[in-house]
């Protein structure tokens, strides 16, 4: 762990620094660019809280801006350039949705400032479905993939659209052959899960985990490199044979052209804020794994990830 500063002492007013060594950063503002209760809401939520609770920050403000999958908040910020206070909570359906709602705005266009935590996707089925396995679900889907339905709980170029769209390149099913359902979240995906209204679900494994350990849903696999603790007797795709790996991951990033010292003043208090044990024990709380990388770091990460969404959606005719 690299010790840190919590108070960005030497940014400049406009930072919204303390102004003094060892005070908590002030007037720091962090958008949600979806409804409240949502998981970026709740990121950023934990986020801020980890921050007061700790004396990183003070009075940090989070607000949201909904609309068109998150890109109504991403033209805000690139609208605010130069604003070092702002910031905004995203992931991988913001960089989805920036192709898809023909955004202007892209993140590209913003400025980097830390990836936070990952999230890794479940392939679930109902308790009394035929596919007892990957292979058993596999072999069917290639047979007639139209007709086996998959839902989740994104539009197209959120992280459940692009999961099953992933995981049928890699077992030989054109991505434009598959019928996948969109659902408005996990809250509408899980019971067409229940009621067999589609053959497999495909979002993050967190939306299940009630219901798995009731029973009333399988897991066919998880697609993280490893198993998950959460989830020990559940397979990873590429334990089935399949060479996936596909997680949903969180991250801030700030408006084009701040200054160095304001983007230096917003990682170093949230590398600080990552290494309380606070926000360890969120970690823990909340099923998240640790993804915690800043700067050009994440950048590099940003722009792969932007690259390679645009690729699978450009296949599909939706960028």
């Amino acid at each position: 762990m690299i010790a840190v500063s919590a108070c960005g002492a030497t940014a400049d007013k406009d930072s919204g620094s303390g102004g003094g060594s060892g005070d908590p950063v002030t007037g720091l503002r962090l958008m949600v660019p979806n409804t409240p209760g949502s998981g970026y809401d709740l990121t950023a939520r934990t986020v801020t809280q980890v921050m007061e609770d700790t004396k990183v920050a003070s009075g940090v403000q989070v607000f949201n801006l909904p609309g068109a999958s998150g890109t109504v908040g991403l033209q805000r910020l690139v609208n605010e350039k130069g604003n070092g206070k702002m910031a905004m909570q995203m992931g991988l359906g913001v960089v989805g949705a920036s192709y898809t709602s023909k955004s202007k705005a892209t993140l590209t266009d913003t400025t980097p400032l830390a990836k936070l935590i990952e999230e890794a996707g479940a392939i679930v089925v109902p308790k009394d479905s035929p596919y007892k396995s990957m292979d058993d679900l596999v072999t069917a889907w290639k047979a007639n993939p139209k007709k086996i339905a998959v839902g989740g709980g994104s539009t197209a170029g959120g992280p459940d659209h692009l999961l099953p769209m992933q995981l049928a390149k890699a077992v030989g099913i054109k991505p434009k052959d598959v019928n996948y359902v969109s659902y408005d979240g996990g809250g509408e995906l899980l019971p067409a899960i229940l009621g067999n209204k589609i053959a497999f679900g495909a979002s993050g494994f967190s939306e299940f985990l009630d219901q798995i350990e009731a029973g009333q849903v399988r897991v066919l696999a998880v697609t993280s490199e490893k198993p998950i603790d959460a989830l020990k007797d559940a397979p990873t795709l590429k334990d089935s044979g399949i060479d996936l790996v596909f997680t949903n991951w969180r991250g801030i990033v700030a408006p084009p052209g701040i200054t160095d010292e304001q983007k230096k003043t917003w990682i170093d208090s949230l590398t600080t804020m990552h290494d309380s044990k606070e926000w360890q024990a969120q970690l823990k709380k909340n099923g998240w794994v640790d993804a915690f990388a800043t700067g050009d770091e994440f950048g590099t990460f940003l722009t792969e990830q932007d690259k390679a969404v645009a690729d699978l959606l450009a296949e599909l005719g939706l960028a």
